[in-house]
């Protein structure tokens, strides 16, 4: 017979390092966390479980959504946001590869949550100079096509909460009103143009469009990316490389809404 162990609260245990590895668990188990949930779990302040939820963030365990909810960050690698993670990447799949062959380049789904997007699946180009693989890497929305174009698929009034509000004060993600103000003018570009546009600006050798994903259910929350050398940019903007990026978007939101 198997002895069983049981294993007891150390006496020398840091409170601060327990309550954060407490978290942890808590964002395994759920697909969405608010403070005010973490506190009463913890039986912490709000302020005390705030604190301890912005070093997840920064260190990419837990990322915040528009609704100031935390859900796990790509350094976390089971639960509830996870497995949502992979029945998004096994729909995306086929029509990103198909695309990837298509348009040669580099394909992304990438998701929004809240002021940064993640990047949930690539499919590599077949060219031999390409954008690498950049399944989970984080980056600022506007910073980023596949976060301008998800921006763009919100209401102003959304987008100004987002990086006016509260959660954005405590974010750090807060933006000045002339900053607000070329951001506006950017997503209104955006959605004349159909396609979002990053020339270098989240590293100068590459280049990206993105298209959003128009789904009713969750809106400027998914986007499909191309990405490519900066010296292929032009090439990324001709209709014939637009134009099956905004196909394959089709056939997975069809896919998504099944």
């Amino acid at each position: 017979m198997q002895n069983t162990r049981i294993v007891k609260r150390p006496e020398y245990a840091v409170e601060s390092v327990d309550n954060a590895l407490r978290i942890l668990l808590l964002l395994q188990e759920r697909e969405w966390l608010r403070i005010a949930e973490a506190a009463r779990e913890l039986g912490v302040a709000p302020s005390t479980a705030h604190r301890l939820m912005s070093t997840l963030v920064f260190r990419g365990f837990a990322l915040q959504d528009d609704q100031r909810r935390y859900t796990a960050g790509p350094s976390l690698a089971a639960g509830p946001a996870q497995r949502h993670v992979r029945g998004l990447v096994a729909a995306a799949r086929p029509h990103l590869e198909a695309l990837a062959v298509q348009s040669r380049e580099t394909v992304n789904l990438v998701e929004r949550v809240g002021a940064s997007v993640r990047f949930l699946f690539s499919a590599e180009g077949p060219q031999l100079l390409r954008v690498g693989d950049r399944t989970g890497t984080v980056l600022p929305a506007l910073t980023s096509s596949g976060g301008l174009a998800a921006l763009a698929a919100l209401p102003d009034a959304v987008v100004e909460q987002l990086y006016t509000g509260r959660g954005a004060q405590l974010g750090g993600h807060a933006l000045a009103p002339a900053e607000l103000a070329g951001l506006r003018r950017e997503l209104a570009e955006t959605r004349a143009r159909g396609y979002s546009r990053n020339l270098g600006r989240t590293e100068p050798e590459i280049a990206a469009v993105g298209v959003a994903l128009a789904l009713p259910d969750r809106p400027g929350t998914l986007a499909v990316t191309l990405s490519a050398p900066i010296s292929r940019a032009a090439a990324l903007e001709r209709p014939e490389t637009v134009a099956p990026l905004r196909t394959a978007c089709a056939a997975l939101q069809r896919d998504l809404a099944v």
